[in-house]
């Protein structure tokens, strides 16, 4: 079972027929050259890799530049297509007066599965107050939180909202919310780590930025930044498969992944496994305790 827990599903010509919609996102997301693909090439690019199903991230950021760049109605929609295949997540805008209102429809009547937030392009901190109620809403739907760590390659999204050490405080407030801090929080390699190790609740993704190619920088980031073996005897149980497609290819980071000499169990639970787990699938809120 392979689960990408990172996809942003911007050019899928299911929900791509507005070219003033279509504009807005390449101009928020920061990608210009690609084009929508129709379902069937999706699917097919995802059974060529071996991936059995992804996690579709929409993100809203009506306070901040008036618009989605994919609305939790698309991503719906795009489920419902191939609900085999696909995991939706929602997003709200933390700045919205009617935020909770628009969580709470998103999970109850459309059934998306979780949550993302992305603090730099958002513009908040995570421990801010007016998250209190997100937070409580993903406790009271069991739903886990998959934030952007790091940096963004989106512009307008100052890395300061999204160092690592800014979600110190929600891990210890919220023990029981599963968290993701995406992209292994790079350049704050360790600082993730720090909190992978300390809070059974806090999770991270292995769609890393890669500048040269996506083998010599996870050696990089794996093997000579982190110690060769941390992963493999320490996080084994906190890191997911995840692309951050359409940014970074699946057909370039599975293989370089692979290529990390993982012990099968190890491979298999970063594959999927792991997401099994952050996803509410296997084990119940707190399978630490088990």
């Amino acid at each position: 079972m392979i689960i990408d827990v990172h996809t942003h599903p911007i050019f899928y010509k299911a929900i791509s027929e507005d070219t003033e919609i279509l504009k807005y996102r390449k101009e928020q997301f920061g990608i210009f050259k690609q084009s929508p693909s129709p379902l069937e090439s999706v699917l097919q690019e995802m059974d060529y890799n071996g991936i059995d199903r992804s996690i579709l991230l929409p993100l809203d950021l009506t306070t901040q530049s008036g618009g989605w760049i994919v609305t939790n109605e698309d991503v719906k929609h795009i489920v419902d297509l191939a609900p085999e295949r696909f995991i939706g997540f929602a997003s709200v805008d933390p700045h919205r007066s009617d935020a909770a209102e628009i969580l709470e429809y998103a999970f109850r009547d459309l059934g998306l599965q979780g949550l993302k937030l992305n603090p730099s392009k958002q513009k908040f901190y995570p421990q801010d107050d007016i998250l209190k109620p997100i937070y409580e809403l993903c406790l009271q739907y069991n739903r886990p939180i998959l934030f952007h760590a790091g940096m963004s390659w989106e512009p307008d999204a100052p890395a300061k909202y999204s160092h690592p050490l800014n979600f110190e405080e929600v891990a210890i407030a919220y023990p029981d919310l599963r968290m993701c801090l995406a992209h292994f929080g790079w350049p704050w390699v360790h600082e993730t780590v720090m909190l992978l190790l300390k809070y059974p609740n806090v999770f991270t993704d292995t769609s890393l930025l890669h500048m040269d190619n996506a083998l010599d920088f996870y050696k990089q980031v794996f093997k000579t930044n982190m110690g060769p073996l941390w992963i493999e005897r320490n996080l084994n149980d906190k890191v997911m498969f995840g692309t951050n497609s359409p940014r970074f290819k699946a057909k370039r980071l599975l293989p370089a992944l692979k290529a990390m000499d993982f012990r099968p169990k190890t491979l298999g639970k970063i594959l999927g496994g792991n997401a099994q787990v952050f996803l509410g699938e296997r084990g119940n809120e707190r399978p630490w305790l088990n």
